[in-house]
């Protein structure tokens, strides 16, 4: 797992379509501020909440899984964002492996860390960011 400003940086240059999975509809919440600061810099944001499926928000469709993702977009989205407690990410990852065939990066939030969820993304040859934020990495390349 390379977390060098090199990778960061590759990963975001290469990176179009997020899948943003625990998107709130709430401006005060850190998903929902991530998202929207992604948009505003060009990103397609797909949130993705269960509580919140087919709802609008950034110009999309909240979507209430990846399976869902998976068949309204298939290989277009590059990167899932994991806005999720850590034990759970290993269900996402092997549900965005199942459903998202374009997939490039697992990119786990601030205190998102899983090893499981690591193992098996690297296993596929994906990129792999954890407990790191996007916005933050972008907003420190200036």
């Amino acid at each position: 797992m390379d977390q060098s400003d090199t990778a960061i940086d590759a990963v975001l240059d290469r990176t179009r379509v997020i899948a943003l999975v625990g998107w709130s509809p709430k401006p005060e919440r850190p998903s929902h501020r991530v998202a929207a600061f992604l948009a505003s810099k060009g990103y397609r944001v797909i949130p993705v909440n269960p509580g919140q499926a087919g709802q609008s928000a950034l110009g999309e469709t909240v979507m209430g899984s990846l399976a869902e993702v998976g068949e309204a977009f298939g290989a277009e989205v590059d990167m899932v964002d994991i806005f999720r407690a850590p034990e759970a990410a290993p269900e996402i990852v092997a549900e965005a492996l199942a459903a998202l065939p374009g997939l490039k990066t697992v990119w786990m939030q601030l205190g998102v860390i899983s090893e499981e969820a690591r193992q098996m993304a690297e296993a596929r040859g994906l990129d792999v960011i954890m407990d790191r934020c996007p916005k933050i990495e972008l907003e420190r390349r200036g």
